[in-house]
């Protein structure tokens, strides 16, 4: 195959990930767009393997070594899509960042190492793409493994709050850029070492700074950041499909991480900065909000049974307990009794963008009842009852009524304006971002306590 031929089909399978893009944009394309994205990948990897393999010294060994590594990884991560549920996806996705952070790592380094014939401005080029390719891919290394512990509670979600943070930060990007300096001029390893340990150790202070509360809009910035890392390799490879793949995957990452930042009413700044709160942090003696009203099965299933409009807005509770099938099944009885039933999403609802949307497709869901916090909110006083299922931060009332909470001025959907509103929840915590939920308290409001999946099959048999 030559040269030409490998460009050309570069030049298909970017044009498949364009559009696998845009079909991913849309809940009714979203699997025409996963399958553009397979076939663009099947080329790509293709034709890179016939142009390693046509430039190598020893063919037969290099299409061996490649078949095997491949092979490994397949075998991995087909175990890994076999065996994670649906509860452990946002960290696993913060761990496939950070495997393509350290292939810039290595990559960055492999190709310093590597002797070249770049002499003059070209050379200074290519050691500026080394250098920054390998302060991209720290970063996101180390940012990605801390994401994934904090999203697996391994370690605590709440923010690290070291005195000077921010200055810290500060230091630690004028010191890389004076190793950047550095390096250009002398060509010399140590510098390129020193900035890695201080890339590290930026990424990993980067997201250990940020709340519990934020860790939707972290991931989906990792998601980011991985595509620049990736682009980076690129260019320290030469591979142009890899430039255009990374550049795709970190615009995509950085524009839904400021939708998302918009739906929170945040700026990205303020969030890379540091989060609102964390899972440890209870703000619930600041002010008395009375007691809440307990309910059952039964009177939950009477008032579903009277209701002729009924909104349900999931969160990460429902996740946890799996309860998106009895609930579907629930959506389709309501809607065989002549009751209208839609759900009310919120961008940040669960642990990663579109977390509740991906589960309520996999149930079956239609698609057509799916609808946004700001396609919903209008609709809610003329809602019959409201169906809280798993959710917390992102139906607290305390965003709107409360200008000295934590969560002000954060966009939340307005459930307390229903008629009747039921939240399925196992106690009375506060939610991630650690903040207590004055709903709870309303009259309007009764809590149903228990594990969500049960309590929704228990009001379905009574239905």
């Amino acid at each position: 195959m030559s040269l030409n031929l490998v460009q050309a089909a570069y030049i298909i399978a970017a044009v498949l990930f364009v559009l696998s893009l845009a079909g991913l944009s849309q809940h009714e394309s979203a699997r025409r767009g996963n399958a553009l994205g397979i076939v663009g990948m099947t080329i790509a990897l293709g034709a890179t393997i016939w142009l390693a393999v046509e430039r190598a010294d020893n063919p037969g060994l290099t299409l061996a070594l490649i078949i095997a590594a491949m092979a490994l990884g397949a075998s991995i991560g087909l175990w890994r899509a076999r065996v994670v549920e649906m509860t452990g996806m946002p960290q696993l996705i913060a761990m496939l960042h950070s495997f393509v952070g350290i292939a810039a790592v290595l990559i960055g380094y492999n190709a310093y190492l590597e002797p070249g014939l770049l002499t003059g401005s070209e050379e200074t080029v290519h050691l500026v793409e080394v250098f920054l390719g390998i302060f991209i891919g720290a970063v996101t290394f180390t940012g990605s493994v801390v994401a994934a512990l904090k999203l697996s509670a391994r370690i605590n979600s709440n923010p690290l709050m070291l005195p000077h943070r921010h200055l810290l930060n500060l230091v630690a990007l004028l010191v890389s850029a004076g190793l950047l300096a550095w390096f250009v001029m002398s060509h010399a390893l140590l510098p390129l070492v020193l900035m890695t340990v201080i890339a590290l150790a930026f990424g990993w202070h980067l997201v250990a700074s940020i709340g519990g509360g934020d860790m939707p809009i972290v991931v989906s910035m990792l998601n980011s950041y991985s595509g620049w890392a990736a682009a980076a390799a690129g260019f320290m490879l030469g591979n142009d499909l890899l430039i255009v793949t990374g550049a795709l995957v970190g615009s995509s990452g950085a524009i839904l991480s400021y939708l998302m930042c918009q739906g929170m009413n945040r700026s990205f700044i303020s969030v890379i900065a540091g989060g609102f709160g964390g899972e440890g942090a209870t703000f619930e003696g600041d002010q008395d909000y009375g007691e809440h009203r307990e309910s059952n099965a039964a009177e939950v299933a009477e008032l579903l049974r009277a209701a002729k409009s009924v909104v349900i807005t999931p969160g990460y509770g429902m996740a946890v307990a799996r309860a998106q099938y009895p609930v579907a099944d629930l959506t389709a009885r309501l809607r065989k009794q002549g009751t209208e039933v839609r759900f009310g999403i919120h961008p940040v609802a669960g642990r990663l963008p579109g977390h509740m949307n991906v589960l309520l497709a996999e149930a079956k869901v239609p698609y057509d009842i799916v609808l946004g916090m700001d396609e919903i909110n209008a609709d809610l006083p003329d809602t019959d009852v409201v169906l809280v299922i798993g959710a917390n931060d992102t139906v607290n009332p305390a965003a709107v009524d409360e200008p000295g909470s934590p969560i002000a001025g954060m966009p939340v959907l307005e459930v307390w304006k229903a008629q009747d509103v039921v939240v399925l929840k196992r106690s009375m915590a506060s939610g991630y971002a650690g903040v207590q939920n004055p709903l709870f308290f309303r009259d309007n409001t009764r809590m149903l306590f228990g594990d969500a999946k049960e309590a929704v099959e228990s009001v379905l048999k009574l239905l």
